[in-house]
């Protein structure tokens, strides 16, 4: 009963305890403001409930990236399986819905009363900070779902997922405006768990997004704004794990790589000698041939929040949109011949400049090639999948279908996709 009253509730988008302290003491203060913040990035980031988990867990599989290894973890296998074999009770799916829209919720209180705050510093800092994981969220289910709740609330309208990207843009946007107006304190940054570049990564989530709007220049510009030296991740240790290794590469009972290919069809799998490979993978272990290794090998892992490879990945797919082929080309050879320790996280191909056709159909493939590879497990695949119109025998859904926990209680729920 307790399971169907929280995902109930989650489902009318009231995440409102009774039980904890008023609105007054929790809202109007920096110290609560700074708690409720701080816990939109555990529930965010914590556990096979939250949202990295899933976001990863959800792309590998509908991408074709991931294996499953025991068919008893009912949820990962429909997704391994694909097509009409994930229902509508899959409680992955529904924990990743419940969990964006929770997140979206907690974010838009402290984007609600941080700018009463006197001290404009640590609003500022509250701002960005809250800003960064309601546009991930907003973007994580635009990703998956081809409609997106326009607000919290009961019975709430939908938007469609290019609008929801151009909503996560506008979060963005006004987090940046409000960062130039009033810089960020440093008793913000001290108060919240240590990783994220907070400025770097609302100009990355912008360039990310506006690329997926197809927004090509703006997409550009951001990108071009991220000091790739930079790192911006969510931190883990012994207490708050990191949740692929703690859930899949730890217990070696849920899912591993696929195979070698990276997901990819054999005219774009990778080089053999492409040095990201064995970066991402762990090959010949006592189990499965096949074991993830990168940023889910060890408990305390950290997960980057962006790669600086993806925006160099982004600057060329925006210049290659806009048919500048020659620019598209410079950028992705730093990332065919970027070395391992030129990375600031190991990421490195280490491989000879592209030599291919200069027409935007065979450059635009190498750019999708090379994300699927710079960018494994990230979480972006499926999306790229779709935008790259690559054959949809290469994927196994196009889109998720609505939790029954949400088309139960709101009238306003869309039409299941077909596939």
């Amino acid at each position: 009963m307790a399971a169907v009253l929280m995902f109930t509730a989650a489902c009318k988008k009231d995440y409102t305890d009774p039980s904890r302290a008023t609105e007054d003491k929790v809202f109007k203060s920096a110290t609560g403001l700074t708690g409720v913040a701080v816990g939109v990035q555990r529930d965010y980031t914590a556990t096979r409930a939250g949202s990295l988990y899933n976001l990863i867990t959800a792309d590998g599989f509908l991408s074709n990236v991931l294996n499953i290894i025991n068919q008893g973890n009912t949820a990962e296998y429909q997704l391994f399986q694909g097509g009409d074999k994930v229902d509508l009770n899959n409680t992955l799916i529904l924990s990743f819905w419940t969990n964006s829209n929770k997140v979206i919720y907690d974010a838009n209180n402290v984007l609600k009363y941080a700018p009463d705050l006197a001290d404009k510093n640590y609003a500022s800092g509250l701002i960005a900070y809250a800003s960064i994981f309601k546009a991930l969220a907003l973007g994580n289910m635009a990703m998956f779902w081809d409609h997106v709740p326009d607000t919290t609330g009961s019975n709430v309208n939908f938007i469609t997922s290019a609008d929801a990207f151009n909503k996560a843009i506008g979060v963005l946007d006004n987090a940046l405006a409000t960062v130039s107006a009033n810089a960020i304190s440093t008793s913000f940054l001290s108060n919240i768990p240590a990783g994220i570049d907070i400025v770097n990564t609302l100009h990355a989530l912008k360039a990310r997004y506006s690329l997926f709007a197809g927004n090509y220049a703006v997409a550009l510009t951001e990108a071009n704004a991220v000091n790739l030296s930079a790192k911006s991740t969510f931190n883990f240790d012994l207490v708050n794990l990191n949740p692929i290794f703690e859930t899949a590469t730890s217990t070696n009972n849920v899912y591993q790589p696929i195979d070698s290919t990276m997901g990819l069809p054999p005219a774009l799998a990778p080089d053999l000698s492409d040095k990201r490979e064995p970066f991402y993978l762990a090959y010949n272990t006592a189990v499965t041939r096949f074991k993830m290794n990168g940023f889910w090998a060890a408990s305390t892992q950290a997960i980057p929040v962006y790669l600086p490879g993806e925006m160099t990945l982004i600057k060329a797919e925006a210049y290659a949109r806009q048919n500048d082929l020659p620019d598209a080309i410079v950028q992705l050879n730093a990332i065919l011949t970027k070395k391992p320790a030129n990375d600031q996280f190991g990421v490195g191909a280490d491989l000879p400049p592209y030599a291919g056709p200069v027409t935007q159909s065979a450059i635009l493939d190498q750019i999708y090639r090379n994300r699927s590879i710079e960018l494994y497990l990230s979480g972006l695949k499926l999306e790229d999948e779709r935008r790259f119109n690559r054959p949809t025998a290469e994927r196994k859904r196009n889109w998720l279908p609505y939790p029954f926990a949400e088309r139960d209680n709101n009238t306003n729920t869309p039409t299941d996709p077909t596939f």
